[in-house]
C-alpha cells in the first residue's frame, strides 16, 4: 500500500468538511486539477483508506434515544465469525468491536426507548446461541464523534 502523502491529507481535510464538497471547488481550494482530486478519490477508496462517503446521522433528531455500549462473552472464541454475523442481521447494532479483556466483542446499539433496548438485548442480541453473557452501560450523550485527525 502506498502512503499517503500532502495532497491526499489536504483532499481528506476537504472531504471531512463536507463529504459532499463538489473535486472542483476542492481542486480550486487546494490550485490542483479536478483530475488529479479525482484520481486521489479514487485510489484511497481503492486502498481503503476512504471508506467511502457517507451520510453521518443524528439518531437522536431521528427518534433513537437510547444508546448502549455492551460488552459480549462467548462461550467459544472460535465462534465468534458467526456471531458477528448474526449481529450484522440486527440493524441497532451500529458497531462491533473485537477487543481484550472480560469480553470478546464489544458493540454499540440504539434504540427508541428503554423498552425498543430491553427488546433489543434481551430477544435480539441474548437469544444468539453462543452467547454467554452480556454487560450494557447506558449511554447518556455523546460528548464528540470524530476522525482521526490528519
Amino acid at each position: 500500500m502506498d502512503a499517503i502523502d500532502e495532497f491526499d491529507v489536504q483532499i481528506l481535510k476537504q472531504l471531512e468538511k463536507d463529504g459532499r464538497m463538489a473535486y472542483s471547488a476542492i481542486a480550486s481550494t487546494l490550485g490542483v486539477s479536478n483530475t488529479m482530486v479525482h484520481q486521489r478519490v479514487s485510489r484511497l477508496i481503492e486502498q481503503g483508506i476512504l471508506a467511502g462517503i457517507k451520510p453521518v446521522l443524528d439518531e437522536k433528531r431521528i427518534g433513537y434515544d437510547w444508546g448502549a455500549f455492551t460488552g459480549i462473552s462467548l462461550e467459544k472464541d472460535s465462534d465468534s465469525n458467526r456471531i458477528i454475523e448474526e449481529l450484522k442481521k440486527i440493524p441497532e447494532v451500529t458497531e462491533c468491536y473485537y477487543i481484550t479483556g472480560i469480553y470478546t466483542l464489544y458493540i454499540k446499539i440504539i434504540a427508541k426507548n428503554h423498552e425498543h433496548m430491553r427488546k433489543i438485548l434481551y430477544e435480539k442480541v441474548d437469544s444468539i446461541p453462543g452467547i454467554s453473557k452480556t454487560d450494557s452501560i447506558i449511554e447518556l450523550g455523546c460528548a464528540f464523534k470524530r476522525n482521526i485527525i490528519l
